[in-house]
């Protein structure tokens, strides 16, 4: 939903702020090692721009079907919040959007679809439009695997083969003995990580998985080898003084402020590989006054609003990480205390009301 997903990246900036913040493409199972980047050109881009398209973008069916209809017979969705993203021009202006196949309501029908003029930095409110989609629009969903589904639309049907992480697991002695594995993430940067819970910390953690290649190089801040920043993301990381592992401490605020793949995992939760309750009692250890309000995916009942999982600084320079590194080299023998250092915002959520731009809740859409 992007007008609610807007409001949320407020809630971040607003938290930020609040903070004192004020002041490559993911490798496919299938490609070749040996295989050439591929090359994007300037011109296809001005072509773009310069066309003059019939589409009516004020149509949301009309969109949809000019989506669907240009997708190949089946794809892949990435993302383990399940939103196949897409990406047009039509008469100068870009778009943006994604068709979801959510947790929560696929098996019974259901498909998401939304779509708005993309946010920049010059221009963060944009119209869109964002629809709820089943038979009594014409389009149907069947599930034929587990992670597997078909979409219909008039005479077409598309295969999307959801994104399977069901053997991701964390290496051996990479999780202290006060953390519990959440779920694997794949986040719409391409970049994966291992969502925990620490007990001592009684919060979440973003853990790189570096199991499988890393979609992005690193440098490390001028001032500490420790702290490592994505060349392609701008993801900030910290190398742990206690486990063999990277924590993910920052997030480009820039990103997070037009909304883009760059924005952080905080809307890629394993949704498809969370076991029983285990992300809900983790949830309500950090907040117990939510018990009876939200559902096994930390959502309030309809799904209007979710807990939000993002500890991460969202970041303008380097710089601010100097006192992360400080705090973390006093309190790196005590794990609470050490692992506190790498998270920025613990601030009760209000899960009763909406969020709005002017005075945002500390929740996010779901």
């Amino acid at each position: 939903m992007m007008r609610e997903r807007k409001s949320f990246k407020d809630t971040l900036l607003h938290r930020a702020a609040r903070a004192g913040l004020a002041v490559a493409i993911a490798q496919c199972a299938t490609a070749q090692a040996a295989d050439p980047p591929r090359l994007d050109l300037h011109q296809t881009y001005i072509e773009e721009a310069l066309a003059r398209v019939t589409l009516d973008v004020s149509d949301p069916m009309a969109v949809f079907a000019f989506v669907f209809a240009s997708l190949p017979d089946t794809v892949k969705v990435y993302p383990t919040e399940n939103y196949y993203y897409f990406r047009f021009m039509a008469n100068g202006v870009a778009y943006a959007g994604n068709i979801r196949l959510d947790a929560s309501n696929r098996d019974q029908g259901k498909v998401e679809f939304d779509y708005y003029e993309d946010t920049t930095g010059w221009r963060e409110d944009t119209p869109g439009e964002f629809r709820t989609l089943d038979r009594s629009n014409g389009v149907a969903v069947e599930r034929i695997a587990r992670l597997r589904y078909r979409i219909t639309y008039k005479n077409k049907s598309v295969v999307f083969e959801l994104n399977d992480l069901s053997g991701v697991k964390p290496p051996a002695g990479s999780l202290s003995p006060h953390e519990t594995f959440i779920g694997p993430v794949f986040d719409d940067s391409g970049i994966r990580f291992f969502l925990v819970y620490n007990a001592a910390l009684n919060n979440f953690l973003f853990i790189l998985d570096e199991t499988a290649a890393v979609a992005d190089g690193f440098f490390p801040a001028p001032f500490s080898d420790r702290i490592l920043v994505g060349k392609r993301t701008g993801f900030v990381f910290y190398r742990d003084h206690r486990l063999d592992r990277k924590i993910m401490i920052g997030a480009y605020e820039e990103n997070v402020r037009v909304n883009n793949y760059l924005d952080g995992p905080f809307d890629q939760l394993p949704d498809n590989f969370i076991e029983g309750d285990a992300l809900r009692d983790a949830i309500l250890k950090v907040q117990p006054d939510l018990k009876g309000k939200i559902d096994r995916f930390g959502a309030v009942p309809g799904g209007e609003l979710r807990y939000l999982i993002a500890p991460y600084r969202l970041y303008k320079r380097v710089d601010e990480f100097r006192r992360t590194e400080r705090c973390a080299e006093r309190h790196r023998r005590q794990e609470g205390a050490y692992y506190r250092c790498f998270v920025f915002y613990t601030e009760r959520q209000n899960l009763d009301a909406r969020p709005s731009r002017r005075e945002p809740g500390l929740s996010r859409p779901r």
